[in-house]
């Protein structure tokens, strides 16, 4: 499970606020079972490449279905040998700081 996938889905001219199609998302990523952090600006999953990849395309895919147009951005990571790096790689540089980066 070394994978670590960010990525967010924008259908654009939907208006300011996406939150509808965000919620929409996060619902098909919550009801995965892939492991996942969301934030404000987007989502990262971490997970093995088809099934990282098949749920960006299914969250694509929803959004595309009231959207004339989507981009979807997406930011790999992938790294041999390592597993529990969401919160591993945040733990890591925490220590380095000295402080917690979630206040």
């Amino acid at each position: 499970m070394g994978m670590l996938v960010a990525f967010s889905v924008v259908p654009l001219g939907k208006g300011a606020s996406v939150s509808p199609q965000v919620a929409r998302v996060l619902k098909i990523v919550d009801e995965s079972g892939v492991s996942y952090k969301a934030n404000p600006m987007g989502t990262v999953l971490e997970g093995e490449w088809d099934e990282v990849m098949g749920l960006v395309r299914k969250c694509h895919a929803e959004v595309m279905k009231d959207a004339e147009r989507v981009i979807t951005t997406i930011t790999i990571d992938d790294r041999k040998g390592k597993e529990e790096r969401m919160e591993k790689k945040l733990a890591s540089v925490e220590e380095k700081l000295g402080t917690s980066l979630m206040k």
